[in-house]
Protein backbone atom coordinates (compact mmCIF):
# COMPACT_ATOMS: atom_id res chain seq x y z
CA UNK A 1 0.00 0.00 0.00
CA UNK A 2 1.11 3.46 -0.69
CA UNK A 3 1.29 6.09 2.06
CA UNK A 4 -1.86 7.91 0.90
CA UNK A 5 -3.89 4.69 0.78
CA UNK A 6 -2.79 3.83 4.32
CA UNK A 7 -3.67 7.33 5.45
CA UNK A 8 -7.11 7.09 3.83
CA UNK A 9 -7.72 3.70 5.44
CA UNK A 10 -6.71 5.04 8.84
CA UNK A 11 -9.00 8.06 8.45
CA UNK A 12 -11.92 5.81 7.45
CA UNK A 13 -11.29 3.55 10.44
CA UNK A 14 -11.22 6.57 12.77
CA UNK A 15 -14.46 7.93 11.23
CA UNK A 16 -16.20 4.56 11.67
CA UNK A 17 -15.00 4.30 15.28
CA UNK A 18 -16.12 7.82 16.13
CA UNK A 19 -19.53 7.38 14.53
CA UNK A 20 -20.03 4.28 16.67
CA UNK A 21 -19.43 6.38 19.81
CA UNK A 22 -22.66 8.23 19.29
CA UNK A 23 -24.84 5.16 18.68
CA UNK A 24 -27.44 3.85 21.10
CA UNK A 25 -26.31 1.04 23.38
CA UNK A 26 -27.44 -2.45 22.45
CA UNK A 27 -28.80 -5.09 24.77
CA UNK A 28 -25.52 -6.95 24.48
CA UNK A 29 -23.52 -3.95 25.64
CA UNK A 30 -25.41 -1.87 28.19
CA UNK A 31 -24.14 1.62 28.72
CA UNK A 32 -22.45 2.17 32.03
CA UNK A 33 -23.72 5.18 33.93
CA UNK A 34 -20.95 7.68 34.28
CA UNK A 35 -20.99 9.57 37.56
CA UNK A 36 -21.49 13.30 37.21
CA UNK A 37 -18.61 15.33 38.54
CA UNK A 38 -19.93 17.68 41.21
CA UNK A 39 -17.54 20.42 42.13
CA UNK A 40 -18.38 22.01 45.44
CA UNK A 41 -16.27 25.04 46.19
CA UNK A 42 -14.79 25.21 49.66
CA UNK A 43 -16.81 27.58 51.82
CA UNK A 44 -15.23 30.97 52.22
CA UNK A 45 -13.92 31.58 55.72
CA UNK A 46 -16.41 33.41 57.91
CA UNK A 47 -13.71 35.34 59.70
CA UNK A 48 -9.99 35.95 59.40
CA UNK A 49 -7.41 37.74 61.50
CA UNK A 50 -4.72 40.07 60.19
CA UNK A 51 -1.35 40.54 61.93
CA UNK A 52 -2.07 38.42 65.03
CA UNK A 53 0.46 38.72 67.84
CA UNK A 54 0.91 37.91 71.53
CA UNK A 55 2.70 40.12 74.06
CA UNK A 56 5.82 38.35 75.34
CA UNK A 57 5.80 37.16 78.95
CA UNK A 58 7.72 34.83 81.23
CA UNK A 59 4.53 33.36 82.76
CA UNK A 60 1.20 34.37 84.27
CA UNK A 61 -0.99 36.46 81.98
CA UNK A 62 -0.65 37.98 78.54
CA UNK A 63 -2.89 39.05 75.68
CA UNK A 64 -3.31 38.49 71.95
CA UNK A 65 -4.09 41.20 69.41
CA UNK A 66 -4.74 41.69 65.69
CA UNK A 67 -7.57 42.73 63.41
CA UNK A 68 -10.60 40.47 63.01
CA UNK A 69 -11.95 40.74 59.45
CA UNK A 70 -15.48 39.75 58.40
CA UNK A 71 -15.85 39.48 54.61
CA UNK A 72 -19.40 38.10 54.77
CA UNK A 73 -22.78 39.78 54.45
CA UNK A 74 -23.77 39.00 58.06
CA UNK A 75 -22.43 40.00 61.47
CA UNK A 76 -20.07 37.45 63.05
CA UNK A 77 -19.73 37.06 66.82
CA UNK A 78 -16.66 35.55 68.50
CA UNK A 79 -17.80 33.99 71.80
CA UNK A 80 -14.66 32.26 73.10
CA UNK A 81 -11.06 31.35 72.45
CA UNK A 82 -8.64 28.53 73.19
CA UNK A 83 -4.88 27.98 72.97
CA UNK A 84 -2.49 25.27 74.14
CA UNK A 85 -0.55 28.11 75.83
CA UNK A 86 -3.26 28.81 78.39
CA UNK A 87 -5.87 26.79 80.29
CA UNK A 88 -8.10 29.87 80.58
CA UNK A 89 -8.83 32.43 77.87
CA UNK A 90 -11.33 35.27 78.05
CA UNK A 91 -12.40 37.89 75.55
CA UNK A 92 -11.73 41.23 77.26
CA UNK A 93 -12.46 44.90 76.86
CA UNK A 94 -10.92 47.94 78.57
CA UNK A 95 -13.48 50.47 79.82
CA UNK A 96 -13.60 53.63 81.90
CA UNK A 97 -15.04 52.95 85.35
CA UNK A 98 -15.38 56.20 87.32
CA UNK A 99 -12.24 57.65 85.76
CA UNK A 100 -10.23 54.45 86.11
CA UNK A 101 -9.49 52.19 83.13
CA UNK A 102 -10.29 48.57 83.91
CA UNK A 103 -10.21 45.28 82.03
CA UNK A 104 -13.23 43.03 82.14
CA UNK A 105 -14.74 40.13 80.19
CA UNK A 106 -16.61 41.38 77.12
CA UNK A 107 -20.32 40.55 77.54
CA UNK A 108 -21.53 38.65 74.46
CA UNK A 109 -18.07 38.45 72.90
CA UNK A 110 -16.71 40.45 69.97
CA UNK A 111 -19.19 41.38 67.23
CA UNK A 112 -17.63 41.99 63.84
CA UNK A 113 -20.16 43.75 61.58
CA UNK A 114 -20.79 42.47 58.05
CA UNK A 115 -18.07 43.54 55.59
CA UNK A 116 -16.11 45.20 58.39
CA UNK A 117 -13.33 44.61 60.91
CA UNK A 118 -12.78 44.75 64.66
CA UNK A 119 -9.47 45.85 66.16
CA UNK A 120 -7.92 43.89 69.05
CA UNK A 121 -5.29 46.18 70.56
CA UNK A 122 -3.48 47.07 73.78
CA UNK A 123 -5.72 49.31 75.86
CA UNK A 124 -8.82 48.03 74.06
CA UNK A 125 -10.47 44.73 73.19
CA UNK A 126 -8.11 41.76 73.36
CA UNK A 127 -7.87 38.00 73.91
CA UNK A 128 -6.71 37.46 77.50
CA UNK A 129 -4.59 34.40 78.32
CA UNK A 130 -4.48 33.48 82.01
CA UNK A 131 -2.36 30.87 83.72
CA UNK A 132 0.34 30.91 81.03
CA UNK A 133 3.01 28.48 82.20
CA UNK A 134 5.33 28.64 79.19
CA UNK A 135 7.46 31.66 78.39
CA UNK A 136 6.40 33.57 75.27
CA UNK A 137 9.55 34.84 73.58
CA UNK A 138 9.79 37.17 70.57
CA UNK A 139 9.05 35.16 67.44
CA UNK A 140 7.21 32.36 69.29
CA UNK A 141 4.39 30.77 67.27
CA UNK A 142 1.20 30.53 69.36
CA UNK A 143 -1.80 28.56 68.08
CA UNK A 144 -5.35 29.84 68.71
CA UNK A 145 -8.89 28.70 68.00
CA UNK A 146 -11.76 31.16 68.18
CA UNK A 147 -15.31 29.83 68.52
CA UNK A 148 -18.11 31.71 66.82
CA UNK A 149 -21.70 32.13 67.97
CA UNK A 150 -22.89 29.96 65.06
CA UNK A 151 -20.64 27.11 66.27
CA UNK A 152 -17.95 27.60 63.63
CA UNK A 153 -14.29 27.98 64.51
CA UNK A 154 -11.37 29.99 63.21
CA UNK A 155 -7.78 28.90 63.79
CA UNK A 156 -4.70 31.07 63.47
CA UNK A 157 -1.10 31.39 64.63
CA UNK A 158 0.03 34.52 66.45
CA UNK A 159 3.65 35.60 66.80
CA UNK A 160 5.25 36.60 70.12
CA UNK A 161 6.27 40.28 70.23
CA UNK A 162 7.82 42.55 72.84
CA UNK A 163 5.51 45.48 73.60
CA UNK A 164 5.63 48.08 76.35
CA UNK A 165 3.33 50.66 74.66
CA UNK A 166 0.16 51.20 76.66
CA UNK A 167 1.61 50.32 80.07
CA UNK A 168 -0.68 47.30 80.30
CA UNK A 169 0.31 44.87 83.00
CA UNK A 170 -1.32 41.54 82.24
CA UNK A 171 -0.21 40.05 85.55
CA UNK A 172 -2.02 39.02 88.72
CA UNK A 173 -3.09 41.99 90.79
CA UNK A 174 -4.13 44.18 87.87
CA UNK A 175 -7.60 45.65 88.28
CA UNK A 176 -9.80 43.59 86.02
CA UNK A 177 -13.10 45.05 87.17
CA UNK A 178 -13.83 42.25 89.59
CA UNK A 179 -15.55 43.08 92.87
Amino acid sequence: MTMSVRRMASLCLIAITLSGCGSEPTAAAPAAASPAAVITPAPAPTLSIVDPWVKTTKEGMTAAFGTLVNDTDADVVVVSGASPLSPKIELHEVVDNDGKMIMRPKEGGFTIPARSSHQLQPGGDHIMLMGVTEEVKPGAQIEFTLTLKDGGTVTFTAVGKDFAGGKEDYQPGMDMGES
